[in-house]
């Protein structure tokens, strides 16, 4: 039996107790509702952090309802997390109404207590959370923008998708971080 030394079994211990401490967190949808994105109740969940005022952010919404439709059927949870800690859920109310986010939670993360769990940096940017609260990745949703202001006709990496199908096959994702173009959180408590 091979015994660890003291400071990497703490370094284990806290690592363990990150993990669960962030896999307990819940916080109510914009309609009240309890919700804990970073404990998959099926095989995941996707984390998509996104801004109500960022134009990169607003242009993937399309996109980010067709991967939740195609992907809701296969028990992959989504989850739209609002991260200006300046929006009110009257704002978010108005945003996915306006943006037709229909069946999709969204969260106020006014605290940026998901951000700071998946690590987030951009809007939008997504996380795919596995059953045990692990991040499997985090980047972009696919390559359509090259940069900012940089936008292809149409993406030709679907980042997002090769991840969540690697997931769902039960093979570990072979790209798990990728850089995600858009604008930048917001800070919280900084005015």
């Amino acid at each position: 039996m091979k015994v660890l030394p003291r400071a990497k079994t703490t370094s284990i211990l806290l690592l363990c107790a990150i993990s669960l401490s962030a896999a307990s967190l819940t916080l109510p949808d914009i309609n009240g509702v309890p919700r804990s994105p970073l404990h998959p109740d099926g095989k995941a969940s996707v984390l998509f952090f996104i801004t109500s005022d960022c134009p990169i952010s607003n242009s993937y919404a399309p996109e980010i309802q067709r991967i939740c439709s195609d992907y809701g059927p296969k028990k992959v949870a989504c989850s739209l997390i609002y991260v200006d800690p300046d929006l009110t859920p009257v704002d978010v109310k108005k945003h996915v109404k306006e943006f037709g986010y229909n069946g999709v939670p969204a969260i106020l993360d006014s605290t940026q207590k998901l951000v700071h769990a998946a690590g987030a940096t951009v809007t939008p940017e997504a996380a795919v959370i596995g059953p045990s609260g692990q991040v499997l990745y985090r980047g972009r949703i696919d390559n359509v923008y090259a940069a900012l202001g940089k936008r292809r006709p149409e993406a030709t990496e679907k980042d997002l998708r090769k991840a969540l199908d690697e997931v769902l096959s039960g093979k570990p994702v072979s790209t798990q971080q990728t850089k995600a173009i858009g604008c930048y959180i917001p800070p919280a408590g900084v005015k």
